[in-house]
């Protein structure tokens, strides 16, 4: 007889766990229990049935009962909502919620997948209204799309700017309605760092998104969301995305340790202070490789590599333990973002020194017709060079740069490696020197001390302080739009006119997107300057760190006109 295996939840850590231990034991008998009514969904998929990229809700299902036990001989019990555990009888109790039926199931190993919750927090006013959602399961989808069109609502407030957030509010966009997305922070998606968020931001404004940061939501009415600072904003339907609290309440109740982040305590192999009772996925807390600190990290591709860890443990399988680093990526419109490991203000957080680089190098050769820039962020410990984190930002493949990094930490790789680090290469694909080398280079540079740098968030004092800038751009760019009071001193001519370059003050350098700038700054270092400082960005980096600011804020402009080309 094999083991009697029960889990708690299903979707990416549950029926996981449920698959590899089936297809390590025949003979086990496998129960999973989920107090909704399916247990197999794509919960990353749930916002785009509102736009209709994904065109029916039941395309969201991905497993049936029926299938399960068809397929693996795994019996799902749906609405069943498993009210206690009993450690001493090695048992639970289940709640059958169609019935109220309440009955005991005992195991031979327990496994936790219980997910997490949104919060709905109490002091919001009207948040358990009617036209009030939240977003976790496909139940949670359908009812927001009924009301929406039960209502013909036009005006929709997200409440909330990570991934759930800017995911529903995009696909709101997409789907004909007005949306308003607040966020209490002065910026969305935290994993990105509050240069490259402003990126989003113009990308949020340019598609009508009313984007409202730094102001958080006191009240919900019928018709209305009053903000923290008394403004009103329009909204017939109200989305909480504001974020989920682990799912602990039978682990607490059973007396299982819970940790320092707030989620369940599990060991290398996601057993639990009782060596019969597993947990996995959004509800445990998990060890960073990069701060060695405990955290959470709700990502369904860590939930499922936990479940296999887990269920390999059962049988004797060992499995290598290194942390996670945190890896995510975003659509928003037009743009593709993505994110791995540390980044500023969480490598502070953790006493890290570190350093970084921002380069704007094209995605693919400049001639083909769908090249466009990509914005990279590359932090790196200093002085050691080893890689901690990326950021990158474009209408191209952000993401398989931000994979390259993401292997590359898990190696424990430095910016030496990521230098010499062979990728394909195709004028359709990229270029000879990709995006990830480039930044190695640059960060290189930096590490070495071979030049010096200034990040585009200083760029407005400058201004206003009246540094001496120069655009070493050509003349028909810099007519175009430019810093205001900069001198032009194109790079073809630099070399003609280093006359008019003083030498008793800092001199700051920019162009496009920081190559020709570079370039300038070390002819002019050879030269015997030692007072040149690049501006990383340049000028496309300005344009893209100051438009949010300047148009909701109505502040004056440092730039005598925006180009983002």
């Amino acid at each position: 007889m094999g083991k009697r295996i029960l889990i708690i939840g299903g979707v990416a850590g549950g029926a996981s766990v449920a698959a590899r231990a089936r297809r390590l034991d025949e003979q086990a008998e496998i129960i999973m229990f989920e107090k909704g009514p399916h247990v197999s969904f794509s919960n990353c998929a749930l916002p785009y049935y509102l736009s209709r990229t994904v065109q029916a809700s039941n395309a969201l299902v991905l497993m049936s009962p029926d299938q399960f036990w068809k397929q693996y001989r795994i019996e799902a019990r749906v609405n069943c909502e498993v009210t206690r555990i009993i450690r001493k009888d090695k048992t639970i109790v289940v709640r059958n919620l169609e019935t109220n039926e309440e009955y005991k199931e005992s195991y031979d190993k327990l496994v936790l997948s219980p997910g997490a919750a949104p919060i709905r927090p109490k002091s919001m006013e009207g948040a358990e209204g009617p036209n009030v959602f939240t977003i976790r399961n496909v139940v949670d989808i359908r009812k927001l799309d009924d009301f929406l069109t039960a209502n013909d609502v036009q005006n929709v407030a997200v409440v909330g700017g990570g991934f759930i957030g800017v995911e529903v509010t995009e696909n709101l966009i997409l789907s004909g309605k007005q949306v308003s997305l607040v966020e209490a922070l002065d910026q969305i998606l935290t994993p990105f760092d509050y240069d490259m968020a402003q990126i989003l931001h113009k990308e949020m404004l340019d598609h009508g998104v009313s984007l409202i940061l730094g102001d958080g939501v006191r009240k919900i009415q019928e018709d209305a969301i009053e903000l923290q600072s008394g403004r009103k904003v329009a909204a017939q339907a109200v989305v909480l995305a504001i974020g989920v609290h682990p799912e602990t309440g039978l682990a607490k109740d059973a007396g299982l340790e819970i940790g320092s982040a707030g989620g369940i305590r599990v060991d290398h192999n996601y057993r639990t202070s009782d060596p019969d009772i597993y947990a996995v996925g959004d509800a445990i807390e998990v060890y960073n490789q990069l701060t060695r600190q405990p955290a959470r990290l709700p990502l369904a591709g860590p939930a499922q590599r936990q479940a296999r860890a887990a269920a390999d443990h059962m049988y004797g399988i060992p499995h290598n333990h290194k942390g996670v680093i945190g890896s995510s990526v975003v659509r928003l419109f037009d743009l593709n973002a993505a994110a791995t490991g540390l980044n500023e203000k969480s490598a502070k957080a953790a006493g890290i020194p570190y350093d970084f680089s921002y380069t704007i190098p094209p995605d693919k050769v400049g001639l083909m017709p769908d090249s466009s820039p990509l914005h990279f962020k590359l932090l790196y410990e200093y002085p050691t060079g080893k890689i901690l984190g990326a950021q990158a930002i474009g209408k191209g493949d952000a993401d398989k740069r931000i994979d390259v990094i993401a292997a590359l930490i898990a190696m424990g790789g430095t910016l030496e490696d990521l230098k010499e680090l062979e990728l394909c290469y195709s004028p359709m694909f990229s270029t000879a020197k990709d995006a990830v080398n480039h930044a190695a280079l640059v960060s290189l540079n930096l590490l070495y001390g071979r030049f010096r740098q200034v990040p585009v968030s200083k760029v407005r004092d400058l201004v206003e302080s009246g540094a001496f800038i120069v655009d070493v751009r050509e003349k028909n760019e810099f007519n175009q739009g430019h810093l205001v009071n900069a001198v032009n001193i194109p790079l073809s001519e630099l070399r003609d006119r280093v006359d008019e370059i003083p030498k008793d003050r800092t001199v700051y350098l920019h162009c496009r997107s920081s190559q020709r700038s570079y370039n300038a700054v070390m002819a002019l270092q050879n030269l015997g300057y030692d007072n040149v400082v690049n501006i990383s960005g340049s000028f496309l980096g300005i344009c893209c760190y100051e438009y949010y600011m300047d148009q909701v804020t109505g502040r004056k402009k440092i730039v005598t006109e925006y180009n983002f080309k």
